[in-house]
């Protein structure tokens, strides 16, 4: 099994990581390629929005440019948030039980609706209110799309889930989010028809409104 090769791309998101700041001349010396080709890199991933420039006087001669990573580079680095969240659930569940975990899944589920619902206070029609969500959901990480079957009828589809080591571990998670979509949009109408937790590609909900 071959290990895949890293771009420069990623060489230089890697190397910046390490040393805080490169200049051109640094990372030429690192890379082994031209001034030209690092240039080129550097000016796409400040394009992509990865890296800042900033620039360093010298007491002799022009400025020197210095790279470093922007806030969005973070998200290309490896996390591993949800393998802690299941560990410390674990834990939590272990020391105070079951009832402890349903307690804090609901106590979750409260605060999301008090978020949409703040979102949607100037919304008044259920597909206005759908159409929030949706955006949210998509803010979240979820992306999400809505899909009208008839007049009343909707299908809300999460093609990701953020939290879904979580919540194959607790399925509480899954229950807790249907029943906050009820409770936001106005509906006892919104059914789970697809779950990721179950080995479904995608998560589905078939929305009905009056």
């Amino acid at each position: 099994m071959t290990v895949a090769q890293k771009s420069t791309k990623d060489k230089i998101l890697n190397l910046i990581k390490k040393e805080g700041s490169l200049t051109v001349n640094e990372l030429t010396s690192h890379l082994n390629i031209t001034h030209m080709a690092v240039r080129k890199h550097l000016g796409s991933l400040e394009k992509d929005g990865f890296i800042l420039s900033s620039e360093l006087k010298q007491p002799m001669g022009r400025p020197l440019q210095i790279y470093s990573l922007s806030q969005k580079a973070a998200e290309y680095f490896p996390k591993n948030y949800e393998g802690i969240s299941v560990d410390f659930l674990n834990d939590i569940k272990e020391l105070h039980g079951e009832e402890t975990i349903d307690l804090l899944f609901k106590n979750r589920e409260e605060r999301l609706s008090t978020e949409y619902r703040t979102r949607m206070q100037h919304k008044h029609h259920s597909v206005e209110k759908l159409n929030e969500m949706v955006n949210i959901q998509n803010e979240k990480g979820y992306m999400a799309e809505l899909l009208k079957i008839d007049n009343n009828t909707y299908e809300l589809t999460e093609y990701n889930c953020p939290i879904l080591s979580v919540a194959k571990e607790y399925k509480v998670a899954c229950r807790c989010e249907t029943a906050m979509f009820k409770e936001v949009i106005g509906t006892e109408n919104i059914n789970r028809t697809l779950c990721q937790t179950e080995g479904d590609r995608h998560c589905k909900f078939l929305i009905k409104i009056s």
